[in-house]
């Protein structure tokens, strides 16, 4: 049986997957969630400042700021303490 996923690693799957610009879809595919859970995790990291959206027209795209390099080297670590490894995308 697949252990759940905390927010925690959820925030940290979508900021390190956005280290490069993605669109809604395809965070939402590659970390495995809803449109809705999606929206409010992306909503909650661009009110946070750990994501910005740009908008190129129709296209929008997520892209993870300087401030959350910080949230992910310190969950990494964090995680590695705990579990002996670093965090993995499970999808």
């Amino acid at each position: 049986m697949a252990e759940r996923r905390t927010a925690y690693e959820i925030y940290w799957e979508i900021l390190v997957y956005c280290r490069t610009p993605r669109t809604f879809t395809s965070i939402i595919g590659r970390c495995d969630l809803n449109s809705k859970t999606g929206q409010e995790y992306l909503g909650f990291l661009v009110g946070r400042d750990f994501l910005s959206l740009e908008k190129d027209g129709e296209r929008s795209t997520y892209l993870a700021t300087d401030r959350a390099a910080e949230y992910t080297a310190l969950f990494t670590r964090l995680y590695q303490g705990l579990f002996d490894k670093g965090p993995e995308f499970r999808v």
